[in-house]
């Protein structure tokens, strides 16, 4: 589970991520991006994710500047933290993620299509300073 430069890992919310990469109509990876922001940084909060998403959309062979963050504010199927990033051509998925305020400070839970590099994702997240914990799909 998780890989060795990971933090401790929480095997509540590792199992939990791990059931939303549950074969469906296409193959998961994830992560879960560890931070230090608190309730009252969800500027900061939704910064980092838009800086992950970038990530994730450059490894998985899409040009950054083509994709937006969709919120779902008008979706009664989307919680009020969770987002999608998707391309702006075709609205292709390209990652979705929860935001979670777990013991004081933001987890986010991201997941995107396993054909994108996990490892490099992994590593360009833990580049800017976050402490991250991979979760392969099955």
């Amino acid at each position: 589970m998780g890989d060795a430069n990971s933090s401790p890992i929480d095997e509540d919310l590792y199992r939990r991520t791990k059931a939303l990469l549950e074969p469906g109509e296409i193959e998961l990876n994830g992560m879960i991006v560890h931070t230090e922001y608190d309730g009252s940084e969800d500027v900061q909060m939704m910064q980092a994710t838009i800086d992950v998403g970038e990530i994730v959309a450059e490894r998985a062979g899409h040009d950054p500047r083509d994709c937006y963050v969709y919120s779902g504010n008008d979706d009664p199927d989307f919680s009020s933290n969770q987002h999608q990033g998707l391309t702006l051509e075709d609205e292709e998925f390209v990652w979705e993620c929860q935001q979670l305020l777990r013991d004081g400070s933001f987890d986010v839970v991201i997941y995107f299509e396993a054909s994108a590099d996990h490892e490099a994702i992994l590593e360009d997240v833990r580049n800017l300073g976050f402490e991250v914990t991979g979760v392969e799909g099955t």
